[in-house]
C-alpha cells in the first residue's frame, strides 16, 4: 500500500469515554489527539494507524486494511498494547504518564497525560544558536533521571529526540512518544517496518539491529545535544559510517562551552557503541561533574602585541 495521510476522528467524536477535542499532530504510525475525559479533564490520545498499512477516508472511523496488510498491521497493533501495557507500569515525572489503553475501531489507543508546555524542538527554533550550558546540563540531567527510569524496565525508547522531549512552563522535561519502544518486544520480528529518525538515530537502528542498548539511545542523547548547539541534526549514523563528516562538537564550539560538554556530546556520538557511555547512569555522572569556564579564543592582534612587547621591553 503506498503511503498516504491517514484522516483523522472528527472533533467532538466519542471515543470510549473521552471525547476527541482536535488532532495535536500525524504521524507514520499513529494520530494524536487532544481529548477530554469523563471528569473534564484534558487528555492526549494516541491512536494506532500506520499509514502503509491502513487507511481511513474522511468520514470514516474504522480503517481500511487489505488482506495482503492485515497480517503486519495485527502484529503492530499488539505490540502497540503491549508497549501501553509496559509504560502504564512506569511513574516518572520526567515520563509521560500512561492513564489507559484499549481497542475500538478495529484498532488500538492509549491515553496519557497531557502536558502543557512546548517541546525541546521547539525551543532550539526559537533560540538557535544561543542555548546556554546551564539550561542543557540542567534539561538533559534531569531527562537522563526518566530515561534511567525506562531502561530499569526492560525498555529502550528508540526514538530520543528533540521533539520528543517536552518541556513543561518551568522547563522541567518530559519523554514522549515511545513509539519505538515497541521494537525491544520485536526484535527479531522483521515484519514491521523500522521506526527512526535520521540524525537521531545510532548505527545499529540500521542493519540487524542486534546491538541494540542503552548505549543505542545515549547516542541520541548525544545527538540531541548537538542539536541544541547546531540547531539542526547532526549528519546521519549510516552516512557517517560510509564517510564521516560531521564535525566535533569540540571543534566546532571550542571556546564556547565548556571543554566537559564538548567531550560529553563527542563520546555519545561515537560510531562504535562500546566506546559510548554504556548506561545512563554513566553519562549522568559526568554531566553533573562542576563546569570549567570555556578556554578564551587567544585574539591574534592581542597575541601579536604581546610577543612584540616582550621582544621589545622599551616600547
Amino acid at each position: 500500500m503506498a503511503q498516504q495521510a491517514n484522516q483523522p476522528l472528527p472533533n467532538g467524536h466519542q471515543l470510549e469515554e473521552y471525547t476527541i477535542d482536535r488532532q495535536l499532530s500525524l504521524g507514520g504510525f499513529s494520530i494524536v489527539y487532544l481529548a477530554t475525559d469523563p471528569e473534564g479533564r484534558q487528555v492526549a490520545i494516541k491512536e494506532y494507524l500506520p499509514n502503509s498499512l491502513a487507511l481511513r477516508s474522511r468520514g470514516e472511523i474504522n480503517p481500511v486494511i487489505t488482506s495482503e496488510h492485515l497480517g503486519a498491521f495485527r502484529y503492530g497493533m499488539k505490540c502497540f498494547f503491549e508497549e501501553g501495557r509496559a509504560l502504564a507500569r512506569l511513574s516518572h515525572p520526567n515520563v509521560i504518564r500512561v492513564l489507559n489503553f484499549f481497542r475500538a475501531n478495529d484498532t488500538v489507543y492509549m491515553v496519557m497525560e497531557y502536558e502543557h508546555g512546548r517541546t525541546l524542538q521547539e525551543f532550539i527554533q526559537k533560540h538557535q544558536g544561543h542555548i546556554s550550558e546551564r539550561f542543557m546540563r540542567g534539561v538533559f540531567t534531569r531527562m537522563l533521571n526518566g530515561l534511567r527510569e525506562v531502561h530499569s524496565n526492560k525498555l529502550l525508547h528508540l526514538d530520543l529526540k528533540p521533539s520528543n522531549i517536552y518541556l513543561r512552563g518551568d522547563n522541567t522535561p518530559v519523554l514522549i512518544d515511545f513509539g519505538a519502544a515497541r521494537q525491544t518486544l520485536i526484535a527479531d520480528q522483521p515484519i514491521l517496518k523500522p521506526m527512526y529518525t535520521p540524525g537521531f538515530a545510532s548505527p545499529e537502528h540500521y542493519g540487524t539491529r542486534k546491538d541494540l542498548g542503552p548505549w543505542s539511545d545515549i547516542y541520541s542523547v548525544g545527538a540531541s545535544m548537538y542539536a541544541c548547539l547546531a540547531g539542526v541534526a547532526p549528519q546521519a549514523a549510516d552516512s557517517r559510517m560510509k564517510k564521516d563528516t560531521l564535525a566535533p562538537a569540540m571543534l566546532r564550539w571550542d571556546g564556547q562551552y565548556s571543554d566537559r560538554l564538548l567531550e560529553i556530546i563527542d563520546w555519545c556520538l561515537n560510531l562504535n557503541h562500546l566506546y559510548r557511555p554504556q548506561s545512563v547512569f554513566a553519562l549522568q555522572k559526568a554531566l553533573v561533574e562542576t563546569i570549567t569556564p570555556p578556554r578564551p579564543k587567544a585574539n591574534p592582534n592581542w597575541l601579536g602585541r604581546f610577543v612584540e612587547k616582550f621582544r621589545n621591553p622599551q616600547r
